[in-house]
This record gives structure tokens, C-alpha cells and sequence, in this order.
């Protein structure tokens, strides 16, 4: 790392850790002490009718942040020239905005004003997990909504195809170690995962392997049963891991397994340090819980925003 990238480096993790002090845990104490309340049953509510809901929440949350910190710009709506982070490629298939609408629409009507949609989807993507059947923990609150939405600043998160030295920069420019990466990666145990986003490991992989010889072979061919080279079926995937539906450390097992869907997970094999978590997390849930929470945490400090919007998908 040149010295001008380490003072970088440097300057966003300070940045980082001085904004994340601005927040506090009892920041709606007195002007809207029923917010997370209220957000934990709009969230229960929509998991009863649709199970996706909870990857879905979290991812948001993931997907928000690294871009303008935790500010809520993937709520935003495209408005005339311009195209908001939503509708980038990555987060073509982002859903259940509508959870966040819902939660907003019965946060105002307690308290008008008052409390930020980036705070929500905090606070839904931690009530994502623990519905799920993981921790729970204090939202640290006092996030302001961002004003600003750029799809093309989605190609800043990092990508399934990921290596780790790329994995490993893209967290360390938000201030986040290679402990939090393999950490928040177990976010992976939840949810549904296109082909285009694995397919690559399946097909001509490279000049001398058809698949990626990383894959467990049995696993690789039940993969490409699923996501053939031509026919795809339209919408065609599978789930994240056989539990996609609870919040479990089996994510770390399949990485093992050769069985993990993308190359990045995969990749978390390919250092010591990230290895040696895999196998702590894999074989300690309590461990895993931990560190999550933890990294959550981290990665929810990380702020942004200038304003507190009465509409999550417009600016004021």
C-alpha cells in the first residue's frame, strides 16, 4: 500500500469512527420512543405474508451502505435525467421497499419528522435477523436520509466474482477489517441467488476448466441442472443454503464443502487469516453471532445524510 493510500485509508477509518460517535442509543428516547417498536411489527408483519422479506431487508441495509454510508439513497426513486442507486445492475433485484414505506408511514404517524429512513432500515435489517433466528442488538440511531442517488455509483459494491485482495479493499475503504468482511458475508446464509450471479463458475470457466474446480462436483452439477448454458429458464437460481430461511452459521460449512455459491465466498478460503475465521465460524454459531453483531454495528456507523425525509423514496 502506497503511503498516500495507507493516509487515505487512514483519514476514512477516522472519519468513519468520529461520525459513528455521533450516533447514540437512546437518540429517539424522548421524541419517538416506540419507533423500533413499531418498525419490529411492520417487519414481522411482512415476513408472516412473504419469507424473502428477511434477506431482502438486510441486503438493502448491506447495499446502502457502501455506497454514501448508511443514508438511505438505495430508497430513492429515478427522477427525470437522473437514475437512482435502485435501478444500477446490482440492485435490479433489491425488493421489499414497500416493508420501509410501510414502516415509515406508521413511524410519522407516531411522531412526524422525526425519525430517518436510514434509521428504519437499520433497525429492519436487524429485526430481519433475529425473526430469522439470529442475534439481535442496539441500533446505535441518529442516521440522516441522504439527498443524493447515482446509479452509477453502484459498481463501487463488491461483486459475487470478487477475489479476495479486491474483497479486502473494498471493505478497507469503509474503514472495515477482513474480520467483518468474512463476518458480514454470513449475511449470505439467508436468501435467493440469480445464476448471473454464479454462473460463471459453471460454464468455461477458464482455458483449462469447463467449472470452477473450486466446486464440489456433485454440487457443480446439481448448479448447472439449474442454470444451463442455453435455455436458462427466465428467474432461474437457487437458495443461498439449504436453511435460506434461518439465520444460521451454515454458510461457513458449505465454504468448506466446496459448496458456497460465489466466487467471493469461495475466496474467503484463499487467505489465512479469512480461512482460519471460516473454520472458527463454522464451527462456533456463538462465535459467528458475535463477530455479526459486532460488524453490524461497524457497518451502520458509517453515516452520511443531511436530512430527515418525510417520504423514504423522494428528498424533501
Amino acid at each position: 500500500m502506497s503511503i498516500m493510500a495507507e493516509f487515505l485509508s487512514l483519514m476514512l477509518m477516522f472519519s468513519v469512527a468520529s461520525i459513528g460517535n455521533s450516533l447514540s442509543l437512546n437518540y429517539y428516547e424522548k421524541t419517538c420512543p416506540d419507533a423500533e417498536s413499531i418498525v419490529a411489527k411492520t417487519v414481522k408483519d411482512a415476513f408472516s405474508n412473504d419469507k424473502t422479506v428477511p434477506a431482502a431487508l438486510l441486503r438493502l441495509h448491506f447495499h446502502d451502505c457502501f455506497i454514501r454510508g448508511c443514508d438511505a439513497s438505495v430508497l430513492l426513486n429515478s427522477r427525470g435525467n437522473n437514475k437512482a442507486e435502485k435501478d444500477g445492475p446490482p440492485n435490479v433485484s433489491l425488493h421489499a421497499f414497500y416493508v420501509i414505506d410501510d414502516a415509515k408511514k406508521a413511524v410519522e404517524a407516531s411522531c412526524p419528522g422525526v425519525v430517518s429512513c436510514a434509521d428504519i432500515l437499520a433497525f429492519a435489517a436487524r429485526d430481519a435477523v433475529y425473526l430469522t433466528g439470529g442475534p439481535t442488538w442496539d441500533v446505535p440511531k441518529g442516521r440522516k436520509d441522504g439527498r443524493t442517488s447515482k446509479a452509477s455509483e453502484t459498481i463501487q459494491l463488491p461483486a459475487p466474482t470478487f477475489n479476495i485482495s479486491q474483497l479486502k479493499q473494498s471493505f478497507s475503504q469503509r474503514g472495515l477489517s477482513m474480520k467483518d468482511l468474512v463476518a458480514l458475508s454470513g449475511g449470505h446464509t439467508l436468501g435467493f441467488s440469480h445464476c448471473s450471479s454464479f454462473r460463471k463458475r459453471l460454464h468455461n470457466f477458464d482455458s483449462t476448466h469447463d467449472v470452477d474446480p473450486t466446486l464440489n462436483p456433485s454440487f457443480a452439477a446439481k448448479l448447472k441442472s439449474i442454470c444451463p448454458l442455453k435455455n436458462q429458464p427466465k428467474n432461474a437460481g437457487t437458495t443461498m443454503d439449504p436453511s435460506a430461511a434461518t439465520f444460521d452459521s451454515t454458510y461457513y460449512k458449505l465454504i468448506i464443502q466446496g459448496k458456497s455459491l460465489f466466487s467471493s465466498d469461495q475466496a474467503l478460503l484463499s487467505n489465512p487469516q479469512t480461512k482460519s475465521l471460516v473454520y472458527e465460524f463454522a464451527t462456533s454459531r456463538e462465535a459467528f453471532y458475535k463477530a455479526f453483531v459486532k460488524s453490524m454495528i461497524k457497518m451502520g456507523s458509517i453515516t452520511g445524510g443531511q436530512e430527515v425525509r418525510k417520504d423514504c423514496r423522494v428528498v424533501n
